[in-house]
């Protein structure tokens, strides 16, 4: 390492500190740790990194932890980050119930996968105050097929100010590259991607939204007031969630014109997507194909590889903002079903790009 790195702002234990929220897929672990290592390894710093989830799933809940202090102290803690001075969404839906912008301060910096405008996720995040920093990490992904996590990588190093570019470069190679080395290229376009495109404007506090205090998760039952035996007391938890928000860009479109209702996308659908009901097909009764409920699609695509007359393709998600055969699964609309932001699903990275095979460094 030719020259020191000198931290521009710390707390007061002496830290830089990074916090990434995410959903299972998008790959905030990863780069959480990437983060850690570019701290010790590349800029000659103290570094501590560390994630925190559930079950190991595509779309459940993610968050990540990243410290930086000076080579002469000692990181002495390891609890979550509170007061970020970077904070990392890697999904905008992810702006719902879940608090995912507690803790941030006027100099807090906000980088946010999305094609909105920074005026415009300001206002959907109620965000207090801030540098906000918008990068379209999916369509990036998906152009240099790489991932979200290199296009938000390069973003964050943006928003930092004090990291040197080539030193990300030397991390990717070092890490990535040595595991998928066919893919190295498009990693690097994709951090390269995210450094230039990200968008920067600040937002001072002006009494329009309240700063938000970063509090820990609390959970309804605990070990006092549990249920006895292990019982799930959230029945149907599964078809609860919106799955939506682990979509990497592509869904199923449907062309009802060419479907001859043989069943089977509904029969390879790993969730409750496709909507069947009794109706009349070729002048006999039948089980009719009406939509798809795309609050449970994960967007693995397995219905258009099975579907025997192409009435199921494959399509861009963001160019079908209005979909005409969204159809609500007539089994589970109640009075009172409340779906959250993000849910565990069990995507299968081999079956989701059909004619192209994909990693876990991207596509091949």
């Amino acid at each position: 390492m030719d020259e020191k790195i000198n931290l521009p702002i710390v707390n007061e234990e002496g830290c830089y500190e990074i916090r990434l929220e995410s959903i299972g897929g998008l790959g905030a672990n990863l780069c959480g740790k990437l983060l850690g290592e570019l701290g010790a390894s590349y800029l000659g710093l103290n570094a501590s990194s560390f994630s925190s989830y559930g079950s190991e799933k595509r779309g459940s809940p993610v968050k990540a932890f990243i410290r930086w202090c000076a080579p002469d102290r000692e990181i002495r803690i390891s609890s979550p980050v509170e007061k970020p001075h970077i904070l990392g969404l890697f999904h905008e839906a992810l702006a719902g119930k879940l608090p995912v912008t507690a803790g941030v301060l006027e100099e807090t910096k906000v980088v946010i996968n999305s094609p909105e405008s920074p005026e415009t996720l300001r206002d959907n995040l109620k965000l207090y105050a801030g540098s906000v920093y918008a990068v379209d990490a999916l369509k990036i992904a998906m152009e240099s097929k790489s991932r979200v996590n290199m296009v938000m990588l390069g973003a964050i190093v943006k928003a930092a100010g004090f990291i040197p570019l080539e030193r990300v470069y030397d991390l990717v190679r070092d890490t990535v590259g040595k595991k998928y080395p066919a893919l190295l290229e498009r990693n690097l376009e994709g951090v390269k991607r995210g450094y230039e495109s990200a968008e920067e404007v600040h937002f001072s506090p002006d009494g329009r939204y309240e700063k938000v205090p970063y509090t820990e998760v609390q959970n309804r039952w605990g070990y006092k007031n549990a249920p006895y035996g292990g019982v799930n007391t959230r029945y149907g938890s599964t078809v609860s969630n919106d799955l939506s928000a682990s979509r990497e860009g592509y869904i199923p479109l449907f062309i009802q014109d060419r479907c001859i209702n043989c069943g089977l996308c509904d029969s390879t659908c790993p969730d409750m997507v496709f909507q069947f009901v009794k109706g009349e097909y070729k002048g006999r009764e039948a089980m009719v194909n009406k939509g798809l409920d795309y609050h449970h699609c994960k967007g693995c695509l397995r219905c258009v590889d099975v579907c025997p007359v192409n009435a199921l393709v494959q399509g861009v998600e963001r160019e079908h903002p209005d979909k005409k055969w969204f159809v609500r699964n007539k089994d589970l609309i109640v009075d009172h079903l409340e779906f959250e932001d993000a849910g565990a699903n069990s995507w299968v990275t081999s079956d989701s790009y059909l004619e192209e095979r994909r990693m876990d460094g991207g596509l091949v």
